[in-house]
């Protein structure tokens, strides 16, 4: 067996171990990397290593510990309840809210299960108090995060338009985005219509019996020493030293995160931040990781204590993951392994058949996987192909791929689909599981097929 064929069985194993057990396919994917270095590939650890996407773990983790500031002192709580009180006891105009602030989030460079984890929560707890479909609230959520997610400052974005760019393909990131989009808003339009939403349009919240929600905790930091690197401080807390039985000296009292009075002059500025972000990145062209860093720690000095926790909260799994699979991605490239695939497939006999099986990998393996991961590894599988003059246009195809492999993130297996599962409030969790899998499935099987018809055989 040819090492090319080793290094794809070896990643599609790991796509099969992270969906069978909880294990985090990025560690999966850094042995990978080393193995498969080292044997296969001939090449130095150092060399393994020069291929990890430090910008992009910057940009991760800026990004994920900003807007966990954002979260821990109620601004994004704040911006949610100002959108309610704005569609003026409409309830039908809730879930496009919920939409439309998921969306915004990964438009301006949250990662997608971080906008998910922020907002399904609330919207979830809207879809109990006001009786609207927790099915329909749920997937607002997720479409919408899906429809901003490939913005030019996006994370989803970001990797797609550095591997075209990477590539030497013709780039226009705006039509990705439109892509997304649109076809995003349009089955979410669909899902409105059919979920409930004609008589949604006919109440008013004063003329709904609501039913009281308690208060819901979005996200709870990770506690100990080891995760805040200040073990002597975090040893004479409060909460250690009860547990301990025994009794705190510490001098910085702790502060309950999460309940603040709205329009506090520190959620003001937290918001300006937000707005400075985007417009240092979209008109300035600076390095967003950077820039969220920078913005980020201006944030907590102002208020050090409340957000003591905020750095326990970056989405560190997804991280190791993405990072993770970007390395295994450049050994590959090393190898050659990429040139290889692209090559099998582009000698295909129906270029039009070529791109539909990319299709269907891609929605197929992000529906029980990383939508990232496979981002990160099928489209330069798929660099080559395009490169080989098979008459299928670059743009559009990646502007298809691309939705083909996020658009299916509602599947339970998936991180997005599973985080709406664990809030959804007032229901049988087994049926409205099933509810999910059956629209995943048919999201899975329909979605490639009809994105293929748009982006590729129609154009051609």
């Amino acid at each position: 067996m040819s090492p090319h064929l080793i290094s794809i069985y070896a990643l599609g194993a790991m796509f099969v171990v992270a969906t069978i057990w909880p294990i985090n396919m990025g560690v999966l994917a850094f042995v990978g990397a080393f193995l498969v270095g080292t044997l296969l590939a001939a090449q130095s650890t150092k060399d393994i290593i020069a291929g990890f996407p430090g910008g992009l773990f910057l940009t991760l983790v800026g990004i994920t510990w900003l807007f966990a500031l954002a979260q821990n002192n109620g601004t994004i709580d704040w911006l949610v309840r100002m959108s309610v009180r704005a569609v003026k006891g409409r309830i039908a105009a809730i879930p496009w809210i919920m939409f439309g602030i998921s969306a915004l989030l990964t438009a301006v460079g949250a990662v997608s299960p971080g906008a998910v984890a922020i907002v399904a929560p609330i919207a979830l707890g809207f879809a109990f108090r006001y009786q609207i479909s927790p099915l329909l609230m749920g997937l607002m959520v997720v479409h919408g995060a899906q429809a901003g997610g490939f913005s030019p400052i996006s994370i989803y974005g970001g990797i797609t338009n550095g591997v075209v760019q990477k590539a030497g393909l013709p780039l226009s990131p705006m039509t990705t985005f439109a892509a997304s989009f649109t076809v995003n808003a349009a089955v979410a339009l669909l899902l409105f219509m059919v979920l409930g939403g004609r008589k949604l349009m006919q109440m008013r919240m004063q003329t709904v019996e609501t039913i009281k929600v308690p208060h819901i905790e979005i996200a709870r930091a990770a506690t100990g020493p080891q995760i805040f690197g200040d073990s002597e401080a975090e040893a004479l807390s409060r909460r250690i030293s009860e547990e301990g039985g025994g009794s705190s000296n510490r001098l910085v009292a702790e502060v309950e995160e999460g309940n603040h009075r709205d329009g506090n002059l520190y959620q003001v500025v937290t918001l300006a931040a937000l707005v400075l972000l985007a417009v240092l990145v979209l008109a300035f062209k600076l390095d967003i990781g950077f820039v969220a860093l920078s913005i980020g720690l201006g944030l907590a000095l102002c208020a050090p204590t409340m957000q003591k926790r905020a750095m326990a909260q970056v989405a560190w799994p997804e991280i190791m993951l993405i990072t993770g699979v970007s390395t295994y991605v450049a050994v590959l490239e090393h190898m050659g392994t990429i040139d290889f695939v692209g090559d099998s497939v582009a000698g295909m006999a129906s270029p039009m058949l070529a791109a539909l099986m990319l299709f269907f990998i891609g929605a197929v393996v992000s529906a029980f996987a990383s939508s990232t991961a496979v981002l990160g590894s099928l489209i330069p599988l798929a660099v080559p192909f395009l490169q080989g003059g098979t008459g299928v246009g670059a743009i559009g195809f990646i502007a298809g791929m691309a939705v083909a492999s996020t658009i299916v993130d509602v599947s339970p297996f998936s991180t997005n689909g599973a985080l709406v599962l664990a809030n959804a409030q007032g229901v049988d969790k087994q049926a409205f599981f099933r509810k999910l899998l059956n629209y995943g499935a048919l999201v899975t099987v329909l979605a490639p097929v009809v994105l293929w018809i748009i982006f590729v055989v129609l154009p051609g």
